[in-house]
């Protein structure tokens, strides 16, 4: 484990890639196959490979008051260290003293990660988590906090420890990228280019892939300018997520690769029975079901184009540009409902049981727009209009539905759900999401104005000929937005912020005016925005006034105004305003403003109300 930790100070040392690379190769190559498998995951900073569900549920603060009882050292000491460093790893390195016989092997660190998974409960963990930083000498316990915490820090991402693998063992790095996409584990892959045999890695269903990205753009003509061919989308204000499908199992995972399936039980019904294994990409949203009144739909389930355009809320049809030139079918979403606000959906996140009451209340839809597998291959590679297709006849096909000890023929993506006594049909829908075409600025400006009548974000402007690329942003995906609204608030605390900005107060707490405007009230928390020298700036003023000290977070004179823009705002008991907002950020500093011109919570009920509930 010593060596491991002096390879990764040596990564941490330098911002060159290809020197991190060759870093991160020689150590694998200098190390037995099975600690270099080890140490690809820990490279990759995770204890366990990604598609294991083993988690080590170790808190942060049970990991702080180990090294203060390890170190000897009392809290002003620790929160003094924590600023110098940013976070706990460096501060166990800096503040644990070294004694004799101190020493781990990666295999060893590997062992005791897994008896801590297994333990239950707070105490058999702390003691093991104790014990295993006793023996580790101070550098070693700097990066098994790290690993632990998933907090790794070195300027590592798991694409740089593939090349690694590539360059020790004489792979090509698009190789080692697939396997280790397939298998869900670099430390096979490294085994699997150790051995030679990285093409006879195979999909190992039900560990996440990444998502593909979108770029922002400002402008219809800006959207059009970076390809021909476009498929435009609405841009849906919900989580996005990930299905995979086998043999009646059906999984979601969100875009942090957490499962999220527990919070949706009644999505899988309408998944299971698909014809083949697949994985699916799309957005959950909280959805308004409505009865179609005068649809005519064909023998596999999707309303006719020329009867189900989706209506731009004002009773006028959608352009119908999309479909037929695209080579693609179009369904209405519109024709059984409508998307409601994040905000309606949120009640559903996070939550290990969801009662049925919740399901009626809070009832989901899962909006699909992309497959990433089927029928046994990975169909990444494939344009667009090809996926499309695959995804078409894959939803198209008649299944069998499982649930709750009953079983019977359903319609593509329609599940029936038992509410004690009573049935209730269409409680959960897979639905395809509808895709038109926009060959002008305008054609693309009035599908905007459409989205966000139908009360959604924007847009997503597709190339047609483009591959699924897993975790990367480029312009071949791209999303255009705009604001809900922007708040001009008053900031009441600072956060010292981590990685590049440790030692400066980055992360802002902001507020707006109650009724009376005689006390601010808490609305929201942003950290991007700002360049590096405002934040300098900004640091010193904020150290200059100071009301309390907090260690890392600080409780300042409310003085400064900022202008934050957001994408939603939400009810919350977070913050004692009663709102959150969604996705806020930083537009500008407002020096030009004093503090009792910020805005006020009469103005936070009114963005609220403007939002389609």
């Amino acid at each position: 484990m010593q060596h491991l930790a002096e390879a990764c100070e040596a990564i941490a040392s330098t911002t060159k890639k290809l020197l991190k690379t060759g870093i991160v190769a020689d150590y694998l190559k200098s190390r037995s196959t099975d600690k270099a498998a080890v140490s690809a995951v820990f490279l990759s900073g995770r204890p366990f490979p990604a598609w294991e569900e083993t988690t080590l549920q170790v808190g942060g603060r049970s990991l702080w008051q180990i090294v203060a009882e390890l170190s000897g050292k009392d809290e002003p000491d620790l929160t003094a260290a924590y600023r110098r460093h940013g976070d706990l790893g460096a501060v166990a390195g800096d503040v644990l003293p070294p004694r004799d016989g101190q020493g781990l092997s990666v295999l060893e660190v590997e062992g005791v990660f897994r008896e801590i998974a297994k333990a239950r409960g707070p105490a058999p963990k702390a003691a093991l988590v104790r014990d295993l930083l006793a023996r580790a000498t101070p550098l070693e316990a700097k990066y098994i906090i790290k690993i632990m915490t998933g907090d790794l820090r070195i300027g590592l991402k798991e694409s740089l420890v593939e090349e690694a693998i590539a360059r020790a063992f004489g792979a090509s790095p698009s190789e080692v990228q697939r396997a280790n996409m397939l298998v869900g584990d670099i430390g096979e892959t490294l085994r699997l280019a150790a051995e030679g045999k990285l093409s006879e890695a195979r999909m190992r269903l039900f560990h996440p892939l990444g998502f593909m990205l979108a770029s922002p753009i400002e402008s219809p003509d800006e959207a059009l300018s970076y390809f021909p061919e476009a498929a435009v989308e609405d841009k849906y204000d919900g989580i996005r997520a990930q299905a995979h499908v086998s043999d009646g199992d059906v999984k979601f995972f969100s875009r942090t690769r957490d499962e999220i399936t527990e919070s949706f039980p009644e999505l899988p019904v309408a998944l299971a029975g698909l014809p083949q294994d697949a994985v699916l990409d799309g957005e959950i949203v909280a959805w308004e079901y409505v009865q179609p009144e005068h649809v005519e739909s064909d023998s596999v389930g999707h309303e006719h184009v020329e009867r189900a355009l989706p209506s731009t809320g004002s009773g006028q049809a959608l352009p119908a540009t999309a479909a037929q030139a695209a080579g693609l079918p179009v369904q209405s979403s519109e024709a059984t409902g409508h998307a409601r606000p994040f905000s309606v959906l949120q009640q559903r996140l996070g939550r290990k049981k969801v009662s049925d009451k919740m399901m009626r209340d809070v009832p989901v839809a899962f909006l699909v727009f992309d497959v990433l597998y089927a029928a046994g291959e990975l169909v990444l590679d494939r344009p667009l209009r090809e996926r499309a297709q695959i995804l078409d006849d894959l939803l198209a096909a008649e299944r069998i539905i499982h649930y709750r000890g009953t079983e019977s023929q359903r319609k593509p993506g329609q599940a029936r759900l038992l509410f004690g006594d009573e049935e209730e049909i269409a409680a959960a829908s897979i639905i395809r999401a509808p895709v038109f075409r926009a060959a002008t600025p305008e054609e693309l400006e009035e599908l905007f104005a459409a989205a966000q009548a139908r009360g959604n974000e924007g847009l997503m402007i597709k190339d047609l000929n483009s591959p699924y690329t897993p975790g990367k942003r480029g312009k071949s995906w791209l999303k255009m937005k705009r604001e809900l609204a922007t708040l001009d608030v008053v900031v009441t605390a600072v956060e010292y912020g981590h990685g590049k900005r440790i030692g400066v107060l980055s992360d802002y707490t902001f507020a707006v005016w109650d009724t009376n405007r005689d006390r601010l009230v808490n609305i929201g928390k942003a950290y991007s925005g700002l360049t590096d020298a405002e934040i300098a700036e900004m640091t010193k003023w904020f150290l200059e006034h100071t009301l309390e000290d907090q260690g890392f977070r600080r409780i300042v004179e409310p003085k400064i105004v900022l202008e934050v823009a957001f994408n939603n705002m939400m009810r919350s008991d977070r913050h004692d305003s009663g709102f959150a907002l969604r996705f806020p950020r930083i537009v500008r500093l407002r020096p030009d403003k004093s503090p009792e011109e910020a805005d006020t919570i009469e103005r936070a009920h009114n963005i609220y109300g403007r939002q389609r509930s």
